[in-house]
């Protein structure tokens, strides 16, 4: 029995461990994009556009770059799969809580492994257009494939805020492998020969589900002599619904003042009290408006490189190996998020303080400093000064980490376990319908600003603002807890006295 005990232990890390390499070499490479169209254009993808374009342009005299071409139908395809990327989290977050986490991984497989193959099997010449789908499929894929992963912060209860945002910068970081795909190509491999090596990973993918995950999900907490994968003897059956359900019945969680208080001593909040609470509704525009930040500079960064850099493609392609280079600190920025997360386990809480509601006090300045650093962020991409976007870069996966981390860590602590999945899930979905703006945006620019994005920068920058009122209301709800707390126990305390 002491060798399962220790077996399982060993499974826990062997998890924690491969689910970090998994998210940091393939879930989230499609925001790797601005490295990816540098050796897209180099291949001639969407080339046929420009020559008919130029024909027209002859004909009308009008006056347009092969570029402005290009770079339109690039951004839209990352539009689309950044879009397809959140919208579909809702459908997955249900197949994550309805069907568990073998069926999911066996579903994000396949999807990924479809990109991989549609993007080493296009064609510049004929099949430019295979990119959407192909894009998309990578993007959706991965996202199942984090999914399926967070939930071994479960593992390790005391850390659970920190792993959970450390796969979220891991999946930031491996935006990364499309610079490596970028440097290889100069080096002379071929663009198909990479995308097919992806493919062949899904082999990786397949062993570690079977091997490394569990059948159904991990709970939380984590019952004693909890075990999944090949065990040695036989595994105990846990039920994760009922195991949620008991402990959000013995938790007093109270999300939106004395009513619901009352209502969550006796059952478990459902689905629907959890959509339409503040706390979800400022998480969403908290989310929504930093996100519609980060992708509208991530669909941009080439021709904004190119605008700054007047067209030198050295200087180009200098500037998008420091930024894809910069996604590589992700996995390192997003721990500071985690431990600011769970900087309060192990010391003695508030007396009738509740583990949620130290969570959620502990979340204050988590949000308030994402939201910082997206308002730094947004200033500097709105000044037109090629040395400064190294700084960008910097604030940009610093940023990036913290969002995507803080978004899901909050999930886990505000609202019960059991609907975690459909909760990311929808949360993604909405701010992916916000995220539609960057292609009106990039259009704007290209069109009635003439390539100036000044005043969109600008706009952008003040929406950002609004973005303070989440962290705000959490630090005013736990404080006005805090203090009804103390009045109800002042009685009590005096009693004793």
């Amino acid at each position: 029995m002491q060798g399962c005990v220790v077996g399982s232990k060993l499974r826990f890390w062997l998890t924690l461990v491969s689910g970090m390499l998994e998210c940091l070499c393939f879930a989230g490479v499609v925001f790797g994009f601005a490295s990816l169209v540098f050796v897209l254009k180099e291949d001639g993808f969407f080339s046929e556009l420009c020559i008919s374009n130029l024909e027209i342009n002859s004909i009308f005299h009008k006056q347009f770059t092969l570029l402005d071409v290009q770079d339109e139908q690039f951004s839209l395809v990352f539009t689309i799969a950044s879009f397809l990327n959140n919208l579909l989290s809702l459908v997955n977050g249900f197949l994550f809580d309805r069907f568990g986490t073998f069926m999911t991984r066996l579903l994000a497989i396949f999807v990924y492994t479809t990109g991989t193959l549609l993007v080493a099997f296009s064609n510049p010449a004929e099949l430019s257009l295979m990119l959407f789908p192909a894009l998309s499929c990578i993007g959706v894929g991965g996202m199942l494939l984090l999914i399926t992963n967070m939930q071994v912060g479960n593992l390790f209860p005391a850390h659970r805020s920190t792993i959970i945002t450390i796969y979220n910068g891991a999946f930031d970081s491996s935006s990364a492998v499309f610079l490596l795909i970028k440097v290889l190509h100069e080096q002379g491999v071929s663009l198909r020969s990479s995308f097919l090596f992806l493919s062949i990973c899904s082999i990786i993918h397949l062993m570690r589900t079977v091997l490394l995950m569990p059948k159904t999900h991990i709970p939380h907490p984590l019952p004693d002599s909890y075990t999944y994968g090949v065990n040695c003897g036989r595994a105990n059956a846990y039920d994760v619904e009922q195991i949620d359900d008991r402990r959000e019945v013995m938790m007093r969680v109270s999300l939106e003042g004395s009513e619901t208080d009352t209502a969550t001593k006796d059952n478990v909040r459902s689905f629907q009290s959890c959509v339409l609470s503040w706390f979800f509704l400022w998480h969403l525009v908290w989310l929504s408006i930093m996100q519609l930040r980060l992708y509208l500079f991530i669909g941009t960064l080439n021709p904004t490189l190119e605008r700054l850099a007047n067209n030198d493609p050295g200087l180009v392609s200098r500037y998008t190996n420091a930024f894809a280079m910069t996604q590589l600190c992700g996995v390192l920025c997003a721990p500071w998020n985690g431990f600011l997360l769970d900087r309060h386990k192990g010391k003695p809480r508030a007396a009738g303080e509740t583990e949620q509601e130290a969570d959620l006090r502990s979340s204050c300045l988590s949000l308030f400093l994402t939201s910082l650093q997206s308002l730094v962020f947004s200033v500097c991409v709105s000044i037109p000064v090629l040395p400064l976007q190294y700084l960008t870069f910097i604030l940009q996966v610093l940023n990036r980490s913290f969002l995507y981390g803080g978004n899901a860590a909050f999930i886990s602590i505000a609202f019960p376990a059991c609907h975690f999945g459909k909760l990311y899930g929808l949360m993604m979905s909405l701010s992916a319908v916000f995220s539609l703006l960057q292609y009106p945006c990039f259009s704007l620019v290209k069109g009635p600003l003439g390539g100036d994005p000044f005043y969109v920068d600008v706009t952008l920058t003040l929406l950002t603002l609004t973005a303070f009122i989440h962290p705000t209301y959490i630090f005013v709800h736990s404080r006005n807890r805090a203090r009804r707390r103390k009045k109800n126990f002042q009685p009590t305390d005096q009693k004793e006295a």
